[in-house]
C-alpha cells in the first residue's frame, strides 16, 4: 500500500497548525491510496490483531531504519498500512501537543518526549529503543582538513549544526561544552537531515550530524568520530499516541521495533541498543 513519507519544514507546520490543518493527513495526499490517517473504524482493543492505518510520527534521522521497518510491518500484517512523517523530534511533538493525528511518537530524545508526556498524551510509559552518537560529517576528501571537533571553531569555517532544541543540537552543545569549544556555526537547522543535505551540497565545510546518518549517505560524505560525543549519547524512546484512534496496531508497530526484528535493522544501520532495554525514555 501507498505510504506517504514527509519531512516537515517548521515553518510551514507552523502556519499549518495556526490555520487548524494538521499536517500527517494534509500532506497525505493520495487518500484514495492508503485512506485519510486513522479513517474507518476506531480499533482500540488492546488484544485486536493489528488492521488499517497508524501514522508514525518519528524523528528524522529515523527515516531509513523506519521506512524499512514500515514496509516489513505491512508485509507481516495484511491489512495494515503505516504512513510515516519525519521532522525534528521538537516540531514533532509541539504537533501532537497540539493536538496532530498521530498513533506513535518516536522521539530522538527523552527531552522532546516528556513534552507529550506532560501533556498526557502519552499511552503508557515510553519504551527506550535505541542510542546514537554525534559525529562530525565533512564532504569526501576532507578539504577543510578538520580533524576534531575543535578544528570546527578555526575562523572561516562553515560549520552546520542542529538547532538546539533539535536532539542533535542539545547533543552538539553539551559535546561542545565537554571539549570547551565556542562552536559559531554558519547555519542551525532543525533536523539532522538538513545539516547533512549542506554537506552534501558543498554548503558546508562541515555539520555535526549522527553517525547513522554518515553510515547512511556512503561515499557522498566521510566521518570523523571525536571523544567528547561520549558525554552526549542520545536515547530514542517510542510511546504510543493517548489519542491515536487505532491502539492495537500502534502497539504492534511498537512491538516491532523494540523486538528482535526492529533492532536488528537499528543495529545494522548503526544504532546502538538502548542502555536499559524497554525503559522509559528518561
Amino acid at each position: 500500500m501507498t505510504r506517504h513519507v514527509s519531512i516537515l519544514k517548521p515553518r510551514f507546520a507552523a502556519a499549518m497548525l495556526a490555520l487548524g490543518i494538521f499536517l500527517p493527513a494534509a500532506l497525505g495526499g493520495c487518500a484514495a491510496d492508503a485512506g485519510s490517517p486513522n479513517t474507518g473504524a476506531p480499533n482500540t482493543g488492546a488484544g485486536s490483531p493489528p488492521g488499517g492505518t497508524i501514522t508514525v510520527f518519528a524523528a528524522a534521522s529515523l527515516k531509513a531504519t523506519f521506512t524499512q521497518l514500515a514496509q516489513s510491518f505491512e508485509a507481516e500484517n495484511p491489512g495494515t498500512t503505516v504512513t510515516l512523517s519525519f521532522a525534528g523530534s521538537s516540531d514533532l511533538a509541539g504537533q501532537i501537543s497540539q493536538g496532530a493525528p498521530a498513533d506513535v511518537f518516536a522521539s530522538a530524545d527523552a527531552a522532546n518526549m516528556q513534552k507529550v508526556e506532560d501533556a498526557r498524551l502519552a499511552d503508557g510509559a515510553p519504551k527506550d529503543f535505541a542510542t546514537n552518537t554525534l559525529a562530525i560529517a565533512v564532504p569526501p576528501g576532507n578539504p577543510s582538513g578538520i580533524q576534531s571537533l575543535k578544528d570546527l571553531a578555526r575562523p572561516g569555517t562553515r560549520l552546520v549544526i542542529c538547532a538546539r532544541q533539535v536532539p542533535c543540537g542539545a547533543a552538539a552543545a553539551k559535546a561542545a561544552a565537554a571539549a570547551g569549544v565556542m562552536l559559531n556555526p554558519v547555519s542551525e537547522e532543525n533536523a539532522v537531515t538538513d545539516v547533512l543535505g549542506k554537506v552534501i551540497s558543498g554548503e558546508a565545510d562541515a555539520g555535526l550530524v549522527y553517525g547513522t546518518d554518515i553510515k547512511g549517505a556512503g561515499s557522498r560524505v566521510a566521518g570523523i568520530a571525536f571523544p567528547e560525543a561520549g558525554s552526549a549519547v542520545n536515547t530514542y524512546p517510542i510511546v504510543g499516541v493517548a489519542n491515536g484512534r487505532n491502539r492495537a496496531t500502534a502497539q504492534a508497530f511498537i512491538n516491532m521495533v523494540t523486538g528482535a526484528e526492529g533492532q536488528k535493522v537499528l543495529a545494522a544501520a548503526g544504532f546502538g541498543p538502548p542502555a536499559t532495554p524497554g525503559g522509559s525514555g528518561k
